[in-house]
């Protein structure tokens, strides 16, 4: 970028921030997770940005809540200095500019440089965060295949390229070390990725090492678990607006989350600081309303444009699959892979339990002979797991069930395929590699 392109980037960015007319009011309340501003009510939409001018500083907050008596605002700083009586301006609607030069670059949710590297160019469009979905009629149909290099998901979950699919697992099973494997899939021309409530640690282990070979394509949005909870609520948000952009540049575009679960507690956070009732394990309603409305918005664009293929990490509270969060993300996506902490104990990575888990859009990947090998495998590892009490216990003998001395015989085998570390490298021909171990056992 030369000095001329720098300075119109700039100045873009000052009128975009700056209003020449402000429309303004007093804070009237203060309170550790929000405020309140008098004389605002009429002038401003829920949604939209409220200022507050500390130390030559604007410091921005979102309108949550509007009632006779003013406006309840939740700022995207965890530590506001503000006071009774500070003037509190609106400001323009949060929109982000993506750019084909936001390639190789990490942000925060408000689409700010975190990596030293200067003004964020700026695009020709102006996009919401809050943007509406695809029409339902107008998408364009998911069938081509996607190669991840993941062993078990191409045998087991197989996924197109499009495709929406959660990852569901409770803290420490590898959910994150998954996602890492799938950041290297190399069927894609751009890579977004939101890092939601992360460790700050993990931050640089991602980038310099899942990310390293697609640095030059990728585009990270980082909120720590430190920021506050309008930053981790608007993170995945400005994720998906930035895939949008590439989607209908005509793109293929991988979208990671990580994770939905967290997005859900910044969501939680704001719902009840608006008084919001807690209906369900603490949320409140309007949770489950932004839920879909994200997940929504990836997969398939308009006919003839790109997609985004979604990989969203739901980080399963108390082990339990069931729990209101990982049940409404489950029945919104085209798919789920479950990482089992059981599977983890016997030391098999990824922790995947492939009898949990499922590929709405297999049926587009799998030939019919793929398709019949799955099924009956599936089978077989069912009857192994359900057996497998009984032999611990020495109830089994040899010789008495043909189905289950197979069972016995191939199903460590195969567990054997699956296994696969983050360092090996990826898997192009996973069907192959298990009908030869399959053919070697049967002898």
């Amino acid at each position: 970028m030369n000095a001329l392109e720098r300075l119109e980037s700039t100045i873009s960015v000052l009128r975009k921030d700056v209003p020449v007319v402000r429309v303004g009011g007093l804070v009237s309340e203060v309170t550790s997770t929000h405020f309140r501003v008098a004389g605002l009510a009429r002038h401003v939409k829920l949604g939209e940005l409220i200022g507050l001018e500390i130390d030559k500083r604007v410091h921005l907050s979102e309108v949550v809540r509007i009632d006779s008596d003013g406006v309840t605002a939740k700022p995207f700083e965890s530590n506001i200095a503000a006071g009774l009586g500070l003037p509190a301006f609106r400001m323009p609607p949060k929109a982000l500019t993506p750019h084909p030069g936001w390639k190789g670059r990490v942000i925060n949710a408000l689409g700010e440089p975190l990596d030293g590297l200067g003004h964020m160019p700026v695009g020709d469009r102006a996009m919401h965060t809050d943007s509406d979905p695809p029409p339902a009629l107008k998408r364009a149909r998911v069938t081509a295949p996607l190669r991840t290099g993941v062993k078990v998901i191409d045998l087991f979950t197989p996924l197109c390229k499009g495709q929406r699919i959660g990852i569901f697992a409770g803290s420490g099973v590898g959910k994150t070390t998954l996602l890492s494997m799938l950041a290297r899939s190399t069927g894609f021309d751009t890579v977004v990725t939101a890092l939601v409530g992360e460790r700050g640690r993990e931050v640089r282990e991602f980038l310099e090492e899942s990310l390293v070979h697609h640095k030059t394509r990728a585009v990270t949005v980082v909120s720590t678990s430190d920021e506050s909870p309008m930053m981790r609520r608007l993170a995945p948000k400005t994720a998906m607006t930035i895939a949008e952009y590439f989607r209908d540049r005509g793109e293929s575009v991988l979208l990671i989350v990580d994770s939905v679960t967290r997005f859900a507690h910044a969501s939680r956070e704001v719902a009840l600081a608006t008084g919001e009732p807690a209906i369900a394990r603490g949320y409140a309603p309007s949770v489950f309303s932004e839920l879909p409305r994200l997940l929504e918005r990836s997969g398939p664009g308009l006919e003839g444009r790109g997609n985004i293929t979604g990989v969203f990490a739901v980080l399963v509270d108390g082990d339990d699959h069931n729990e209101p969060v990982a049940d409404t993300v489950r029945g919104t996506l085209d798919g789920h892979i479950v990482l089992d902490r059981d599977v983890a104990d016997q030391g098999r990575y990824p922790a995947v339990n492939v009898l949990a888990s499922v590929s709405r859009l297999g049926q587009h990947v799998w030939s019919p002979e793929e398709a019949t090998l799955v099924r009956k495998l599936r089978a077989m590892i069912a009857r192994f797991e359900d057996t497998r009490d009984l032999r611990l216990m020495g109830g089994y003998q040899p010789g008495r069930d043909a189905e289950l001395d197979q069972a016995v015989n191939l199903v460590p085998k195969i567990y054997d395929v699956l296994g696969q570390l983050p360092a090996e490298p990826p898997c192009d021909e996973p069907f192959q590699e298990l009908l030869s171990v399959i053919k070697s056992a049967i002898g």
